[in-house]
């Protein structure tokens, strides 16, 4: 299992249930993922669970978990940032992972099946100051909360799309922030066009009218149908300029209306993190809000044999889903039945994901935000007018060759920041779903998911240093 969030723990300990000797892995250091993210050890937080929604699943997954460990059926490894995977037929698989800069901090685990549990990261819409000091995502705001305890600022704009928005401005306002303003894009409108998906959840009705709540009772003011369309400050973010929106996502002209804070938290939905499974040339779907996602089958096997998928990665839905798909790949990966009641709840959140992704898919018109000047893609500091510049005079129509031309998405974050918004200016579909070399997913489209250090690269090609866990 790639990923011990919400997905890889239901997966491990379930497989574990099963009879299966498993290994997890995943790139941080302790199990939970960005979801059930911890306070950092030092800080001695005596209730985490008051920093998070359904903190028991966790812990009940985690103690399952270290009995496991305890009795050998499963092996953590943390600290493993799985870079590649080698097939070498339907039961030889290679996980090739580093665990750190030096020659030596690598691992390889071979194993007969893999499952991908790897969530997802935000996608980011750029506008004017969006690069100030003081302007995060609205995870990122959720993660300093929960990991260090500390809030981005006092007075906190929370702006962009998506069910994320409420609450990352729940969790903010109850520690202590002063948050001016939920500023959502759509309307919610989406929501009531299929009532019969809603009514099948009603635990995600209740988390939302709880998130509502607690933004009620601090006179925190949701402003829909609009959007933040420029930051503005010099060393920090000083304020933010938000305007009405049209059902395309064009700013209304007149709309305009500053407010003052000193952080803004923003973000517009989730994207999947599939690099490991396209590497391969595993399948892809298109997402109601366009994202690509991987295509599974009923039993969450992706079109690469011996590869299964759970989770964001099969399209985002937040963690009861997750740990709904964990659990029903690992019995899949064990041959064994599944009840069917796991398979009705999986179905029900399925299609509530679906219709959220549709209700908070980006309009077109998003690229009326943007000045030449502004820039788009942060590691090389490419600006939008150079990017148009690369479509409409140097000829380029998709955003591969976008990125020959201007080194948008060369840097540090391989286009995860900067992907959807490049892509969609080079006319790669307006939502902003696609990244950068997605609209051509090739086996050696991208060999390595993640940076990785040469000399370990060498060493690897060499067959030196030390070998990891090998499962059957």
């Amino acid at each position: 299992m790639i990923g011990a969030g919400p997905a890889g723990l239901a997966a491990a300990v379930t497989a574990a249930d099963l009879g299966l000797r498993c290994a997890l892995l995943d790139a941080g250091e302790r199990t939970g993922g960005q979801y059930y993210r911890h306070p950092a050890p030092g800080l001695g937080a005596a209730r985490p669970d008051r920093l998070h929604h359904g903190w028991s699943v966790y812990t009940g997954l985690a103690d399952r978990l270290d009995a496991h460990r305890a009795a050998g059926r499963v092996e953590l490894l943390a600290g493993h940032q799985v870079w590649a995977l080698e097939r070498a037929g339907d039961r030889d698989w290679r996980l090739h992972a580093t665990t750190g800069p030096a020659a030596d901090d690598r691992a390889t685990v071979r194993s007969a099946a893999v499952l991908l549990a790897t969530g997802a990261y935000e996608r980011q819409l750029p506008f004017p100051g969006w690069t100030l000091p003081g302007v995060v995502t609205a995870g990122g705001a959720q993660a300093m909360l929960k990991a260090g305890l500390v809030l981005p600022g006092r007075r906190i704009v929370v702006a962009g799309s998506g069910p994320l928005l409420l609450a990352a401005a729940s969790s903010l306002v109850t520690a202590g922030a002063e948050v001016p303003a939920v500023v959502e894009a759509t309307n919610y409108l989406g929501y009531a066009r299929r009532p019969g998906v809603l009514a099948a959840v009603p635990a995600k009705l209740v988390e939302g009218a709880g998130h509502g709540s607690a933004l009620l009772r601090h006179g925190v003011r949701l402003r829909r149908s609009s959007a933040v369309v420029e930051a503005h400050g010099t060393d920090r973010v000083t304020a933010v300029t938000v305007a009405r929106l049209d059902a395309e996502w064009r700013p209304v002209p007149g709309t305009e209306r500053r407010i003052a804070c000193d952080a803004l938290a923003v973000g517009h939905g989730l994207l999947p993190q599939i690099e490991l499974a396209t590497e391969l040339g595993a399948a892809t779907r298109t997402t109601p809000d366009g994202t690509a996602a991987l295509t599974v089958d009923a039993r969450l096997r992706t079109t690469v044999p011996g590869l299964w998928a759970a989770g964001e990665a099969c399209g985002v839905g937040g963690a009861d889903l997750a740990i709904a798909e964990g659990e029903l790949a690992a019995h899949a990966v064990a041959d064994r039945p599944v009840r069917t009641a796991l398979l009705r709840r999986r179905t029900r959140l399925r299609a509530f994901a679906e219709l959220m992704a549709a209700s908070h898919r980006p309009g077109p018109g998003w690229t009326g935000w943007l000045r030449p000047d502004t820039d788009v893609c942060r590691c090389e500091e490419v600006p939008a007018g150079v990017i148009r510049e690369a479509v409409e005079e140097l000829g380029a129509g998709d955003a591969r060759t976008v990125k020959l031309l201007t080194r948008a998405g060369m840097g540090w974050c391989q286009g995860r920041m900067c992907g959807p918004a490049v892509a969609c200016l080079a006319g790669a579909g307006g939502g902003a779903g696609a990244g950068i070399g997605e609209e051509e997913v090739r086996p050696d489209s991208r060999p390595f998911s993640c940076p990785v250090p040469l000399g370990q690269l060498a060493a690897e090609l060499h067959g030196d240093g030390p070998q990891g866990s090998d499962l059957d």
